[in-house]
């Protein structure tokens, strides 16, 4: 496969040419080389509160940085295909369509990446640039550009998608081996589930430690204290929504928006600022529209 690579490139660069060169890379950025070489890479380090408890790291680039690190998500990152079952920061995807392969199932099987981004290295970026066509002087430039510290930094425009790009193997390992079992994969971000049609105890078992084999292949740590096994008769949830028959918010979510709503209208008092509520009611409607395309349940 390496000879089959070089032989391609060989053909699509033109001989003598080692990749995709700096001067092409500042071309798509709309800068000199020069411009962006002297760019000294700047981060705000915060924390903040995670959903499940806990601090998240957040790494901040400069606006300067943002603003290159925005070009090379939108000229050089976009178009470029990741696999079919990630739905987390891709167009046209969304919380909604990752969790509909699994409505209706007998097992739901959910699992956590243990620090997603900072577990994603530089060097699993800079071997996905060079197969792609980058040269090792343009590879360079851009793991500068977009990693920090040997790793993705959360909070880089540009970490969702390479995160996404770097892990096509990944992504085609679990799905290849949940078909195997009759199942599927889907994976947001660090939210990985596998679903099957099927409650059989040694399968399920056997899937749910190949998945975390294989992930633990690939680099990364499966936080075992988040691995969940849903059977029909528990609440199954992907992604924050329920999907045991149909893709709707839980109960609780929607009991509490509709007495937020309530007291609005009563007292014209809210808990949540406007933007908030509206954003809230957005969510509610994506659900509703985008949930009545997952299709007849399956059994």
């Amino acid at each position: 496969m390496p000879g089959l690579l070089s032989s391609l490139k060989r053909i699509f660069l033109g001989g003598g040419r080692e990749g995709f060169e700096l001067d092409d890379l500042a071309t798509r950025l709309e800068m000199t080389p020069r411009q962006f070489q002297v760019i000294e890479p700047r981060y705000r380090s915060f924390e903040i509160p995670k959903r499940s408890g806990g601090r998240r790291t957040i790494l901040a680039p400069d606006d300067t940085l943002k603003e290159i690190q925005r070009r090379i998500l939108h000229r050089v990152l976009h178009g470029l295909r990741v696999h079919p079952a990630v739905h987390g920061f891709e167009q046209g995807r969304s919380i909604v369509t990752n969790a509909r392969p699994h409505v209706s199932k007998a097992v739901v099987i959910s699992l956590d990446v243990r620090d997603f981004f900072p577990s994603t290295s530089q060097e699993q970026v800079e071997r996905y640039l060079r197969v792609i066509g980058w040269s090792k002087a343009a590879v360079q430039e851009l793991a500068r550009l977009t990693c920090y510290q040997g790793a993705l930094p959360q909070g880089a425009p540009t970490s969702p998608r390479l995160s996404n790009l770097v892990n096509f193997r990944m992504d085609a390992r679990l799905a290849g081996m949940a078909s195997s079992f009759g199942g599927d994969y889907t994976r947001y971000a660090d939210d990985i589930t596998i679903s099957l049609a099927e409650d059989v105890h040694e399968k399920v078992f056997t899937v749910t430690r190949l998945a975390a084999r294989i992930i633990r292949e690939c680099g990364y740590e499966v936080n075992e204290e988040k691995t969940q096994v849903r059977r029909r008769h528990q609440r199954q949830e992907v992604t924050g929504l329920v999907v045991n028959e149909r893709i709707h918010l839980p109960r609780e979510t929607r009991r509490w928006l509709r007495a937020i709503e309530h007291r609005l209208r009563t007292s014209g008092q809210s808990s949540l600022s406007e933007e908030e509520l509206s954003g809230w009611l957005a969510l509610t409607a994506m659900v509703h529209r985008q949930g009545q395309r997952a299709g007849v349940p399956r059994a």
